[in-house]
C-alpha cells in the first residue's frame, strides 16, 4: 500500500489556490479539467517534494473544485492536513501578514494551526528541534477553533 493524496473540496478555486500556493507556499504539479464531469482537480506538493511528486513518489494534496456551486460545511470533521516547515515563526508571520488567522499560535516553537478558506484545519510543525518560545507567539491566545 502507498499513500497517494488527500482530497479536499474547494468552494472557490481562486481563493483556495491563493491560500495554498501564494500564502502557504505549496506548488501546483498537475491539473485536470473534466468538461463531462464538470470539475477541476488540482494537485499540490510541498516545495521540497515537487520533483518526487512529479515522479509519483510523494503524496499530494488534491483540490477538487466542482463547477456547479455546492455548500461545504463542517471542514473540521475532515480532521486536518499536516506540513513540516523550516521556520514556523516565519511562516506564521507571513500568513498573518497575508490576512490569515493563526488559530493556534506556535507558542511552543513547534506547532500551529490555521484554516483554509473552506475551513480545512492545517497543522504546521517545526522541522527538527522546537524553536525557543518567543513573542508575540508565546503569549498569543488561540483564535476560533482549529
Amino acid at each position: 500500500m502507498k499513500y497517494l493524496h488527500t482530497m479536499v473540496r474547494a468552494s472557490n478555486l481562486d481563493d483556495s489556490m491563493d491560500f495554498y500556493c501564494n500564502k502557504l507556499g505549496l506548488v501546483e504539479v498537475n491539473r485536470h479539467d473534466s468538461e463531462k464531469g464538470r470539475f477541476t482537480l488540482v494537485y499540490l506538493a510541498a516545495p521540497g517534494d515537487v520533483e518526487k511528486a512529479r515522479a509519483g513518489s510523494s503524496p499530494l494534496l488534491e483540490i477538487t473544485w466542482n463547477w456547479d456551486p455546492e455548500d461545504y460545511d463542517g471542514g473540521r470533521n475532515f480532521g486536518h492536513l499536516a506540513y513540516r516547515v523550516d521556520d514556523i515563526y516565519a511562516l506564521c508571520q507571513s500568513l498573518m501578514d497575508a490576512g490569515v488567522t493563526i488559530n493556534r499560535p506556535p507558542r511552543d516553537g513547534h506547532m500551529a494551526f490555521v484554516r483554509s478558506p473552506d475551513g480545512i484545519s492545517i497543522e504546521l510543525l517545526q522541522a527538527g528541534d522546537h524553536l525557543e518560545p518567543r513573542e508575540p507567539w508565546a503569549s498569543m491566545p488561540n483564535s476560533g477553533t482549529w
